[in-house]
């Protein structure tokens, strides 16, 4: 019966490639939804995970989060140096990470930081050391990889966060490539990691001065709103060393009640939970990737009643066909199954033709948006919940089909082929 499914699909060709084409977008949307969402939720998730506040210039809060943590967006402003030691002192905090951004290399960014940052997110080394003196750069798997670089390359950073003709470099000031850190799924992969001494020194910025309690944790900054160097002028007129940001871990839970009110009260920064931000953009996302799922099923719904009334009319304009075949020996069942198959094979090849365009569309999208790879989106990675569409669509096929079959097996055969005649 697999065969005669097959010709009558195939005796009626446009009418299943425009069912399939159907339900194929149907599928394809739910597909994209799902693997949008979860990888975003699981990226925002890991990229945060361990870092309890962000301290910073004043500003967007979720710009804070987008640009310090996820660098995916451009810092709101630097701050002061002495804010370093400023949270170090506070007996709740227990770690604080400074970082300083502004130039990259290549379109990847370049961070100054501490090592802290690297066991932040679990990182080793596969190869070199980590980076301790001015000008020694690490690199994440994801820009060794796509660079090509080695340990003992050199390269020269850029202003900004952009790449191309038109950016300006700092030649005088090359970095050194000393270590290369292992993939970890997380925003570490695609960055260049460098001390917070490296930013000061490529743009002219003095640091023999150090701010009590900073001593051996490299605190810098230099980054700008727009991607551009920004500017670095203190109040005398001369360049003084800043940080863009601070990635705060908590030691006990009374830090969540005291630090944020005391900084963005007592000081000219803000502080920003990315608990809470990227609750709030998620929440941004959620509305919107509801509406499009509601859509996508009801877009699959149509398709199943396509398929509903397209087999209802072929069963009505082959039923003397049909008796016929129970007349040569054929079963109600296999009849009955005939229909059944013509509707599965329908929704089965719209669940394919929907996997695979969701998952090419999305590698088109990633190649086209820069934004979707600095996430990490993986286009390629098989979700749980395909596998629950694809079930889903196979039921619509089969229901659909269920109304047209159960005609064919109720038919009385003398009266069908009595009108056939």
């Amino acid at each position: 019966m697999f065969g005669l499914a097959l010709a009558y699909l195939r005796d009626r060709a446009l009418t299943t490639t425009l069912n399939v084409v159907l339900l194929g977008l149907a599928v394809a949307t739910l597909a994209i939804l799902l693997l949008f969402s979860t990888q975003l939720t699981d990226r925002l998730e890991r990229d945060s995970q361990g870092i309890d506040l962000v301290v910073g210039a004043k500003g967007s809060p979720l710009q804070l989060i987008l640009s310090s943590i996820y660098q995916i967006d451009a810092p709101t402003g630097n701050i002061p140096l002495d804010s370093v030691a400023l949270l170090r002192r506070d007996p709740t905090v227990a770690r604080v990470v400074p970082l300083a951004m502004g130039d990259s290399f290549r379109g990847y960014r370049i961070l100054g930081t501490e090592p802290s940052y690297i066991d932040l997110y679990g990182a080793r080394l596969t190869q070199g050391r980590s980076f301790e003196a001015s000008g020694d750069a690490v690199l994440g798997a994801t820009v060794a990889r796509a660079l090509g670089a080695g340990i003992g390359q050199k390269f020269v950073g850029s202003h900004g966060f952009g790449e191309g003709e038109g950016v300006t470099g700092h030649d005088e000031h090359p970095f050194t490539t000393v270590g290369i850190l292992a993939p970890t799924g997380t925003v570490i992969d695609r960055l260049i990691l460098t001390p917070i001494e490296s930013v000061w020194d490529v743009h002219g910025i003095g640091h023999d001065q150090r701010e009590e309690g900073t001593e051996h944790h490299g605190d810098e900054a230099d980054r700008d709103e727009h991607g551009q160097e920004p500017e670095l002028i203190g109040a005398a007129g001369t360049l003084e060393p800043e940080v863009t940001a601070l990635l705060v871990t908590y030691r006990s839970a009374l830090g969540a009640v005291r630090v944020p009110s005391f900084v963005n009260r007592q000081t000219n920064m803000q502080a920003a939970v990315p608990a809470q931000e990227t609750a709030r953009l998620l929440q941004l996302f959620g509305a919107g990737i509801e509406g499009a799922r509601l859509f996508a099923w009801l877009l699959a719904a149509t398709g199943g009643l396509a398929i509903f009334v397209a087999l209802l009319n072929a069963a009505q304009a082959r039923e003397a066909d049909l008796a016929l075949l129970r007349v040569m020996g054929a079963t109600r069942q296999a009849v009955f199954g005939t229909i059944l198959l013509e509707g599965l094979l329908t929704a089965a090849a719209g669940t394919v033709l929907g996997l695979v365009s969701a998952h090419a569309l999305l590698a088109a999208a990633r190649a086209l948006f820069p934004p979707l790879a600095e996430i990490g989106l993986d286009p390629w990675l098989l979700h749980p919940g395909e596998a629950v569409i694809a079930g889903g669509v196979l039921a619509i096929g089969v229901v659909a089909a269920l109304i047209p079959g159960l005609r064919v097996f109720g038919a009385d055969l003398a009266r069908t082929l009595a009108r056939a005649q």
